[in-house]
């Protein structure tokens, strides 16, 4: 079997041969893969992309992941929290610029407990009752998630990082667990988010096994949003001296997860775009259809510091670039499309 005849028979391919096209794709297998990818994007999507206001609201994290530069050890991490005001003012900004769907993003934050993050989430419902409101705040409780969910969050984005609970172990500390990440993925599927989740390409340890139990694990789950981003090392973490992931090898990801998951929103992640100029662009070339733009306060957007060299582009210019690649701005929310 070609690599080509492995493309067009992804929906069925089996895992071994799913391997051989990860270790043997060519330049042209990947065009090859973009255009399937775009064509079945298209037929979920038509040509629209849709755009979320990003808000980053907490650079405080209880965790001691090793990869991220928010973690907890990190003293010399800038810390800040975003008030309710500066919340809603930032949704104020993104409803205004077209943007329907508001993703408030965090470090896992004891701070913002249910009580204030549901008093945030009611009033964006209530001020905005068009509008999607995103969740990413990593592991709560179940109680936790119903009642944001009852406030009026309708997505929750939990990137499981890996699906290979030997690789979980290798990236974050002994008190967190990847089935209690997975916990959490299955508590929000049935209280009745759209639930998206995601990996890190290139990360500390990575084999091409580890690659395809996530993929695995994502046609199994079938999560509603997928968040495929390169590993990028922060210079103040214990992997700060390990190479980048390959932005090429997470286009292709990308490109394959389109074609097994053919309604998923698929962003063109911060990640890409941070580890080159043109990453969301080619991302969308690959096969996705999100792009969120920052519009966290300036002041800040520097201070949510992940990794190194982070790309905080909020709006600028955004939409002659999307236009630029024959597609158009979705309007309304964009909800994922169930095939």
């Amino acid at each position: 079997m070609t690599n080509l005849q492995r493309i067009d028979s992804l929906e069925s391919l089996p895992r071994d041969e799913l391997r051989v096209l990860l270790e043997t794709h060519t330049q042209d297998d990947a065009e090859a893969l973009f255009a399937r990818a775009r064509t079945i994007r298209e037929r979920a999507y038509g040509s629209a992309i849709y755009l979320r206001a990003l808000i980053e609201i907490s650079s405080y994290c209880k965790n001691d992941c090793y990869y991220c530069g928010l973690r907890k050890s990190n003293g010399k991490a800038q810390r800040y929290r975003l008030s309710k005001d500066e919340i809603l003012a930032c949704c104020e900004e993104g409803y205004a610029q077209g943007l329907r769907t508001f993703v408030l993003q965090g470090g896992e934050d004891p701070w913002f407990n249910d009580e204030r993050l549901c008093d945030i989430v009611g009033a964006i419902r209530k001020r905005w009752p068009d509008c999607a409101i995103t969740l990413s705040l990593g592991e709560r409780g179940r109680e936790s998630y119903a009642a944001l969910f009852a406030a009026g969050a309708n997505r929750y984005l939990l990137r499981h990082e890996t699906a290979n609970e030997s690789h979980y172990k290798l990236l974050h500390p002994s008190e967190m667990q990847l089935s209690a990440r997975l916990l959490c993925l299955r508590d929000l599927r049935e209280i009745g988010y759209q639930v998206g989740c995601g990996f890190m390409v290139g990360s500390p340890g990575q084999s091409v096994d580890y690659l395809l139990d996530d993929l695995d694990f994502l046609r199994a789950f079938r999560p509603e949003m997928v968040g495929i981003g390169p590993f990028l090392p922060h210079g103040d973490t214990p992997f700060a001296n390990e190479p980048p992931g390959s932005p090429e090898l997470t286009l292709f990801l990308l490109g394959l997860v389109r074609v097994l998951l053919p309604g998923a929103l698929l962003p063109a992640t911060t990640a890409l775009g941070s580890s080159m100029q043109d990453g969301r662009e080619r991302g969308l070339l690959a096969g996705a259809n999100v792009i969120m733009p920052n519009l966290s306060p300036a002041h800040v957007r520097g201070k949510y510091a992940i990794y190194d060299g982070k790309d905080t582009r909020g709006m600028e210019g955004l939409c002659g670039r999307i236009e630029a690649l024959g597609l158009e701005i979705g309007t309304g929310r964009g909800d994922a499309v169930r095939l």
